[in-house]
């Protein structure tokens, strides 16, 4: 914006003064050559006036040649004196003859200017009185001497011009900046917004659209804020709710004669009680913290999770994990989740005997990949994953969307691919960015059903 306001107003005040200063220099070089005009009809009068009684006696020649020696100097115009009998006192025409006819109509008794061929002036002016006929008073103005003084004149409307223009963009450009730093703030409040701190708010400023602007994002960064705190206290209330049944069925599990499977369904209902203490939590977390959890160590308390299952069904689970902690952009829950789904759809969909692996590592620019591949029959179309509520195997579909949308979520990628060359099995590939610093968080959620 800064730029094109400067290449506007360059422009603008250049055709400005374009009309302005075109008409000026053809003024300034007509004025010139009036007012050169003026002076060497001003020496020819007064010659013809100082001439016009000597001319009438016998030495008037000797006077005459006095007087107009006197008017001529170096870098003057060449005043000359024509008389009757064509005789030329003074400085005589450098090309030519002296009589023209341009002296012959001043010997009619008019006095004129003259414009010659090679773009200077003749000022003639008669002398009346002579006594063999009229002489004629001639100055020559030649082209340099007619417009003296214009190019200086043009070099001060030049340095004019561009002071305007400098000014212009001067003024533009702290219009500019002006207008620039208002846009500029205004987007950094709408990055805070964007990346969770409801809290930021646009400082009214600049002209009055930008003023605006920043009033509605006001507005809107209110209502956003109201709307998403009612969601979070719905969602808490509602995983609130969910005690009295838990509660019952904890005393339900109480009242079962066989202990062990007393045992087992109490470590259920537990597993579910943090499952809604979870929620709650998530429901009222701040926004602005910065979500930053180990993908090793949850790949290996997911997969410890899933390997009482995995044997059941005689499977050979492989964990390939670094021994040093990973960090990635994605809450630990929702990490944990992911593992599930894709854990999850290996041990539902695929033939019991079926081999998975569960492979995490250290990216190149610091981030990390999560790779879950198994030798099973592959997905239905090898070319694309299944979408959203879409499956191929009876179920919701949900899984690997779940796995999809929290990778892109934390700005990183989500691809699936044949895990042969031959086109059987199927790997599932999610990429993190690094995880911003931070505190080193909390341990892995604790297994749920």
């Amino acid at each position: 914006m800064r730029r094109s306001l400067l290449l506007l107003t360059a422009a603008t005040t250049a055709l400005v003064l374009t009309a302005l200063l075109v008409p000026l220099t053809l003024l300034t070089r007509s004025h010139a050559a009036d007012r050169a005009t003026a002076e060497a009809t001003a020496r020819a009068q007064w010659v013809a006036h100082a001439l016009g009684p000597t001319l009438a006696t016998a030495d008037e020649r000797e006077t005459a040649e006095q007087t107009v020696e006197s008017v001529n100097g170096k870098g003057l115009a060449r005043t000359s004196l024509i008389l009757a009998d064509d005789r030329v006192i003074g400085p005589g025409p450098r090309s030519g003859p002296a009589v023209t006819d341009p002296v012959r109509l001043a010997r009619t008794g008019r006095a004129f200017t003259y414009e010659t061929s090679s773009g200077g002036r003749l000022v003639l002016v008669p002398v009346q009185g002579a006594k063999d006929g009229t002489a004629v008073v001639q100055v020559t103005l030649t082209e340099r001497q007619l417009y003296a003084g214009t190019l200086a004149s043009w070099l001060v409307l030049a340095g004019i011009g561009v002071g305007l223009v400098l000014l212009g963009l001067l003024l533009a450009d702290r219009l500019g900046a002006r207008l620039v730093g208002a846009t500029r703030r205004l987007a950094r409040t709408a990055d805070r917004l964007a990346a969770g701190d409801l809290t930021a708010r646009a400082e009214p400023e600049g002209p009055p659209e930008l003023r605006l602007i920043a009033g509605e994002l006001n507005r809107l960064a209110a209502r956003i804020d109201e709307l998403l705190t009612a969601e979070r206290e719905n969602a808490a209330d509602l995983a609130h709710r969910l005690r009295t049944p838990v509660a019952a069925l904890r005393l339900d599990a109480e009242t079962l004669r066989d202990t062990d499977e007393a045992h087992r369904i109490a470590a259920d209902v537990t597993a579910l009680e943090r499952s809604v203490d979870e929620v709650i939590r998530k429901a009222r977390r701040p926004l602005r913290e910065a979500p930053r959890a180990d993908l090793a160590a949850v790949a290996r308390e997911r997969a410890a999770f899933w390997a009482p299952l995995a044997e059941d069904q005689s499977r050979d689970a492989r964990t390939t994990t670094p021994d040093s902690a990973t960090y990635v952009p994605v809450p630990e829950d929702e990490l944990a989740a992911a593992l599930d789904a894709l854990i999850g759809n290996v041990l539902d969909h695929t033939p019991q005997g079926t081999d998975f692996s569960l492979t995490v590592r250290r990216t190149a620019g610091g981030g990390a990949e999560l790779t879950v591949a198994d030798e099973g029959p592959g997905f239905p179309d090898p070319a694309t994953a299944p979408g959203r509520g879409t499956s191929g195997a009876g179920s919701t579909g949900l899984g690997l969307d779940i796995a999809r949308r929290t990778a892109e979520e934390a700005g990183g990628r989500f691809g699936t691919a044949p895990a042969t060359e031959s086109g059987t099995g199927a790997r599932v590939t999610l990429t993190f960015p690094p995880a911003p610093p931070g505190e080193t968080p909390s341990a892995p959620p604790a297994p749920t059903c």
